[in-house]
C-alpha cells in the first residue's frame, strides 16, 4: 500500500495542475472557438456538404471527410492559438524566474500541453458527434471504416497547436502568431490544392492536414493515407513539444540552438518515414469501401450496404418496372443499385439482364412510388449516357460533356418512360433543364404515339440498345448518336437508317 501512496500523490497533483491550466489558460476558449465555427460552418452555410449522398450527415465517413475538409481554416487556427499560448511567460514577465525553478522544463510544459491537446480534441470530436447523431437518426450504416479519418483529424489539430506554442517559445514575439497564422493558412491552402494550377506531387499534397470534399458517398480514405499523415503529425507534434521544452533565453546560445536543431529531429524524421507510405496518386489515395458497397437484396431488389435503408421503399416501384419492361426482348431480370467507379473514368460495364439504380443521378430523394417506377423506366430502363446531374471530374467527362445532346437524351428518356406508363410526364430532378427537355419531349411523344404499334416496339428497344452502347465517357460508340432522333427518325442516330426501320 504504501508503494501506491507516491504514484496516487502524483496522480492527483498532475490532475491539479490540469485543473489550473484549463481555468487560468486559453485552452478552452479556443476549444470552443474551434467548436462553435465548425458548427456554424457545417449548419448555416450553403455548399456540397449539405447535398445529395455526399452532404456530411448522410454517413458517418461523409461526417469525418468533411470535418477533414474545415482543417485548411482550422489548422491554421490551432498554430495561432498555440503561438498565443506559447507566449504567455513571454506576456507575464516571468520566463527569467520560471526558468530558475527546480520543477524541469518539461514538467511546465506538459501540463499547459496537455491541456491544450484536450480542449481541441474535444471541440473536434464534438462536431463529428454532432453529424455522427444526425446519421444515426437517418439510419446510416454503422461500420467502423471510418474511425481513422477523424483520428488523423484530431492528431492534426493537436500538433498544430503544440507546434504553434514551440514557435511561440523559441521566438518570443508579438508578431509571432500573426505571422505564423499567415504562413500556416498559406501552406495549408497550398497543399491542399485549391490554389495550385498544376497540383504538388500527391505525397506533398498530403502533408497537409485537410482534405478535399467527398466526390461519393461509396469512397474512404486509404489506409496508406491516414497512417502516412498520421506519422508525420506525430513528428511534427513532437517537434513542437520539444520546442516548448526547450532550454529557455537564459540558456548559452550554443545550446539553445542545439536544443531546438534537436526539436527539429522528430518532424524530418516522421517526413521521412511517411512519405514513402503515403500514396504517390490521388487515385490511390481514395478507394470504394468494401463495407459500405456490399449489396443488400430483397428478392430481385438489390441496394448497396450504405442505402439499405431505402430498400423496403424501393422494392415495389422497382418489380413494377421490371413488370413494364418485360414487354421488351431481353430485358433485365433484375434490379441492382450502381456503385460510382473509381477511379474516374473508369469503363463501366452496362448489362442488360441488369436495370441499374443511381439514387442521385435519378433524384429519387423524396420521390413518390409512381416517380421513382417512371425514373427506373427512363430510357428503357437504362442509364443515361450524359448524366446533367453527374460530377464532371476528369478532363475527358469534361468534353465528353455537350449540354444540348444531354437535353435531347433527357427528352428521349422522358418519352421511353412515357411509353411504358401511357402518359408523358417528366421525370424526377433536373430542375434547371426539365422545360428544354420538355419542349422537345412533347412532339416526340406525340410522333412516336402516331405509329403502329410494332414500330412503336422497334424504336424502344432501339433506344434501349443504343444507350447500352454507351462508353465510359459518355459517348456512344460507333459515332455520337443523337437518342432522340432514334425514337422520332426511326435512324440508328448517326444520320444513318436504322435496319430495322420501316
Amino acid at each position: 500500500m504504501t508503494s501506491s501512496l507516491p504514484s496516487s500523490s502524483a496522480g492527483t497533483r498532475a490532475g491539479r495542475i490540469l485543473r489550473i491550466e484549463l481555468r487560468r489558460s486559453g485552452a478552452l476558449l479556443v476549444g470552443a472557438l474551434i467548436l462553435v465555427s465548425s458548427l456554424l460552418f457545417l449548419h448555416l452555410l450553403t455548399g456540397p456538404w449539405v447535398h445529395g449522398d455526399e452532404r456530411w450527415t448522410a454517413g458517418y465517413t461523409a461526417a469525418a471527410w468533411w470535418q477533414r475538409m474545415l482543417l485548411v481554416f482550422l489548422w491554421p487556427g490551432a498554430v495561432v492559438a498555440g503561438a498565443v499560448q506559447g507566449l504567455r511567460d513571454h506576456r507575464a514577465g516571468t520566463s527569467e524566474l520560471l526558468a530558475t525553478t527546480s520543477r524541469p522544463t518539461w514538467h511546465r510544459a506538459a501540463g499547459t500541453a496537455t491541456a491544450l491537446a484536450l480542449t481541441l480534441t474535444a471541440a473536434y470530436l464534438l462536431v463529428f458527434l454532432s453529424g455522427a447523431v444526425q446519421v444515426l437518426a437517418n439510419s446510416g450504416y454503422a461500420h467502423v471504416g471510418w474511425l481513422p479519418i477523424p483520428v488523423v483529424g484530431a492528431l492534426a489539430l493537436v500538433a498544430g497547436g503544440w507546434l504553434g506554442m514551440g514557435i511561440g517559445k523559441a521566438v518570443p514575439s508579438t508578431l509571432t502568431p500573426p505571422v505564423l497564422g499567415v504562413v500556416a493558412l498559406l501552406l495549408s491552402v497550398v497543399f491542399s490544392g485549391y490554389v495550385l494550377l498544376e497540383p504538388a506531387p500527391q505525397r506533398v499534397m498530403l502533408l497537409a492536414p485537410a482534405l478535399p470534399g467527398p466526390r461519393s458517398g461509396f469512397l474512404t480514405v486509404a489506409w496508406q493515407a491516414s497512417a502516412g499523415q498520421a506519422l508525420w503529425l506525430l513528428g511534427v507534434a513532437a517537434t513542437g513539444f520539444l520546442l516548448l521544452a526547450g532550454a529557455g533565453r537564459r540558456a548559452r546560445r550554443g545550446v539553445r540552438v542545439r536544443a531546438r536543431l534537436f526539436a527539429l529531429a522528430p518532424a524530418v524524421l516522421g517526413a521521412a518515414v511517411a512519405l514513402p507510405v503515403l500514396p504517390g496518386d490521388a487515385n490511390d489515395t481514395y478507394l470504394n469501401d468494401a463495407s459500405v458497397t456490399e449489396p443488400v437484396c430483397d428478392g430481385r431488389v438489390c441496394v448497396t450496404r450504405l442505402h439499405e435503408s431505402r430498400l423496403a421503399g424501393l422494392r415495389a416501384p422497382a418489380e413494377e418496372a421490371l413488370r413494364l419492361l418485360s414487354r421488351l426482348p431481353g430485358a433485365p431480370t433484375s434490379v441492382r443499385e450502381e456503385v460510382t467507379p473509381w477511379p474516374p473514368g473508369t469503363p463501366v460495364r452496362r448489362d442488360p439482364a441488369v436495370l441499374p439504380v443511381d439514387f442521385e443521378a435519378r433524384r429519387l430523394d423524396g420521390a413518390t412510388p409512381e416517380e421513382t417506377t417512371r425514373a427506373l423506366l427512363a430510357g428503357a430502363g437504362t442509364a443515361p449516357c450524359l448524366d446533367p446531374h453527374a460530377d464532371l471530374i476528369t478532363e475527358e467527362q469534361e468534353r465528353a460533356y455537350d449540354e444540348e445532346r444531354a437535353v435531347r437524351e433527357w427528352a428521349a428518356r422522358t418519352v421511353a418512360a412515357a411509353w411504358f406508363t401511357g402518359e408523358l410526364k417528366p421525370l424526377p430532378g433536373l430542375a434547371y433543364l426539365r422545360e428544354d427537355a420538355g419542349e422537345l419531349a412533347l412532339p416526340a411523344w406525340e410522333a412516336l404515339r402516331a405509329l403502329p404499334a410494332g414500330e412503336q416496339r422497334e424504336r424502344i428497344v432501339a433506344l434501349r440498345d443504343a444507350t447500352l452502347s454507351c462508353g465510359a465517357d459518355g459517348t456512344v460508340r460507333e459515332g455520337e448518336r443523337d437518342l432522340l432522333k432514334v425514337l422520332t427518325d426511326g435512324t440508328d442516330g448517326t444520320g444513318g437508317a436504322r435496319g430495322g426501320a420501316r
